[in-house]
Formats: C-alpha cells, sequence, structure tokens
C-alpha cells in the first residue's frame, strides 16, 4: 500500500558527504515519524536520525553534529544531509515511515528497500 523509494547512496571518501532522499508513495493519508536506519555487516540495525511531521528530530550520538534530517512533508519525502564521513559510517541506510493510510486507521511502519552507502578511500 506504501512505497519507499531510497536514492543517493555510493563510494565516498573519509571526510565527504553524501545526501540521501526517500520518498513515500502510495495509499497515504498522514505520515508521522519519519526517519533513516542503517545496518553494517554483522550489526544490528540502528537508529540513525528522525523526525516528526512537526519538525522535531533525534539522532544517534555517532552522527550528532555530522548528519542532518529534514522532511518535505508536502512531498512525502525525508532528507539526510551526512558530512565528515567515516569509514565506520559505511552500511546499507534504510528509511522508514510511520504511515497511517486512513483517517480511521492505526499507523504502520513501512520500510524502504536500502541504499549502500561506503566510505573508504
Amino acid at each position: 500500500q506504501v512505497q519507499l523509494m531510497e536514492s543517493g547512496g555510493g563510494l565516498v571518501q573519509p571526510g565527504g558527504s553524501l545526501r540521501l532522499s526517500c520518498a513515500a508513495s502510495g495509499r497515504i493519508f498522514s505520515i508521522n515519524t519519519m526517519g533513516w536506519h542503517r545496518q553494517a555487516p554483522g550489526k544490528q540495525r540502528e537508529l540513525v536520525a528522525a523526525v516528526t511531521s512537526g519538525g522535531s528530530t533525534d539522532y544517534a550520538d555517532s552522527v550528532k553534529g555530522r548528519f542532518t534530517i529534514s522532511r518535505d512533508n508536502a512531498e512525502n519525502t525525508v532528507y539526510l544531509q551526512m558530512n565528515s564521513l567515516k569509514t565506520e559510517d559505511t552500511a546499507v541506510y534504510y528509511c522508514n515511515a510511520l504511515t497511517q493510510t486512513s483517517r480511521w486507521g492505526y499507523a504502520t511502519n513501512y520500510w524502504g528497500q536500502g541504499t549502500q552507502v561506503t566510505v573508504s578511500s
């Protein structure tokens, strides 16, 4: 019912920058929280950053001051600007959206398929 399409991943050198985008489409009544998670090889998926529909944000300690999350509510899109990238930021990045598909329905958490970010010299 709801699809999330990520873009913007790739290979970047340490200290470089990347901007990830994630657009939600389908049967959307409203989206509450949107966010980014990541999963490195052999590790559990972890929250990177999240933003509510009102603009409140939350970040993992490891990315504070380097990453910035933002969203365009009109376009149902969330962005992650990643600066000063480190090798330990290498992971598959997934976006998520807590979405209501109708006025009276419960919110469901939808996930994108992920985009690879590799930080290497």
